[in-house]
């Protein structure tokens, strides 16, 4: 008896309360009648890839910004984002051997959820800001109202983003012959860039042995084209209710917001509106599972959202902390392989990672991320099971937010340029660096 709107008879959490009910219907009876921002075809693609990073046959890099903002819309920064998570592919496709299927938090990453509905500065109380497809991020009244024009305006940003991102994907910037060109240029002289641009002279010699045997971009797609997806958070439902659609050639809902959507640590509750409304899209999704999820309640998601077990189709993103992934995953790994369970790993060494500076800023250190990625590939190896990918918040952006890495941000280095809305992201260069330490990880488990 599922429909796209049914969600309203489950619990519903880090929901906005709009206070014009009429104005919220409006607005999404329009959103309805535009078109879709993706195709369910691009979603069962996706699907199949990911089938194939269960397998250990691929590796999933997704990441993007914590939240997507209307006044930073720029196409550079659309670019630059873009242009380090192809660095970061190639690093790994060449560097491990490995496809890399690239799945950016962009076009739709617009709601965050909050740990508290309100948010007072002396004596003043006003709504949290819940980003930019809710209400603004200015502390004023007129601000924090939730606004439900604002889903139209994130709707035609997503549609702006989608049309730069497969044109830069499909119309020759993604050309592997163009790989010294994608280095930003705040991160040359870093080590991350230097040991980049060794490896891309390795590429250089095999790119050129191909064109000695007739392959070349003019005569190899691939080379010159790639593959890019999206992917958000589906917490306002208002939003995906109103862009999910029946596909033509299957009769199957799909929600044509994004490729890939996911569940947050705050509303994967069984009895949640946010479960109960990705069950019956045909997407892949993912649940992000944090500390304190226990193995029954894992599999009685994995049961709601995946009743047939179908390959590719539920992704568990493990968000645990550094000091937590120890102890936190081998149990949930353990429960899913008992069952049999067909599930796509991911690490997000991010979020459980925040930390709070003296100057009341939240960071995120390095050292920290990249201590619960090895923790990832070494617990799945320990279990026999496929370390499948990562999810990250990151930037092309020359940010100040994460301490640590090849530049040797600190603490009081976090102010210089602390742009983001809501959490730390990694810059280029740091994620630059990351790439390299995944790459290190999966060489040495297909040496085994």
């Amino acid at each position: 008896m599922w429909t796209p709107s049914t969600w309203r008879e489950h619990a519903l959490r880090q929901m906005p309360t709009y206070d014009d009910q009429a104005e919220l219907t409006r607005a999404v009876e329009r959103l309805r009648q535009l078109p879709p921002l993706v195709f369910a075809g691009e979603a069962r693609r996706l699907r199949q890839l990911l089938h194939k990073a269960a397998r250990g046959e691929a590796f999933v890099l997704m990441g993007g910004d914590c939240a997507e903002s209307f006044d930073e819309f720029h196409p550079n920064t659309i670019r630059d984002t873009f242009r380090i998570i192809l660095q970061m592919a190639v690093v790994l496709t060449y560097g491990a051997s490995l496809p890399t299927v690239k799945v950016g938090r962009m076009a739709g990453q617009f709601a965050k959820p909050r740990s508290a509905p309100t948010e007072t500065r002396g004596d003043i109380t006003l709504p949290s800001y819940r980003g930019d497809i809710i209400n603004g991020h200015a502390f004023t009244p007129e601000a924090r109202r939730p606004d439900p024009e604002r889903m139209l305006q994130a709707y035609h940003q997503s549609a702006a983003t989608l049309n730069l991102l497969r044109a830069f994907a499909q119309g020759g910037y993604a050309d592997l012959h163009k790989v010294h060109g994608w280095t930003l240029d705040f991160i040359k002289g870093t080590p991350a860039a230097e040991r980049y641009q060794e490896m891309m002279r390795s590429l250089d010699k095999s790119l050129e042995f191909m064109a000695a045997c007739g392959l070349t971009s003019e005569t190899v797609p691939q080379l010159r084209e790639t593959e890019f997806f999206t992917a958000h958070e589906a917490l306002h439902l208002h939003y995906e209710e109103a862009l999910t659609r029946v596909d033509s050639l299957t009769g199957d809902w799909y929600d044509c917001s994004a490729h890939f959507l996911w569940i947050g640590d705050r509303t994967r509750q069984l009895d949640s509106a946010h479960v109960h409304f990705l069950q019956g899209v045909g997407n892949p999704i993912g649940v992000k599972c944090g500390p304190r999820l226990q193995p029954d309640e894992l599999l009685r998601l994995c049961e709601a959202l995946n009743p047939r077990n179908e390959p590719g189709r539920l992704s568990l993103i493990t968000r645990m902390g550094a000091d937590k992934a120890a102890d936190g995953l081998p149990p949930l790994i353990e429960a899913v392989e008992r069952e049999g369970k067909q599930v796509l790993w991911l690490c997000d060494p991010m979020h459980g990672n925040t930390v709070s500076t003296r100057s009341g800023r939240k960071t995120r250190r390095m050292q920290a991320v990249l201590s619960e990625v090895r923790t990832f590939f070494e617990v799945h190896k320990a279990h026999g099971t496929h370390a499948g990918g990562v999810h990250l918040e990151m930037t092309g952006k020359d940010v100040t937010e994460c301490t640590g890495g090849g530049q040797g941000i600190e603490d009081d280095a976090l102010s210089l340029r602390y742009d983001t809305r809501c959490d730390p992201r990694l810059n280029a260069s740091q994620s630059l660096e990351l790439a390299f330490e995944l790459t290190e990880h999966l060489t040495r488990l297909r040496e085994v």
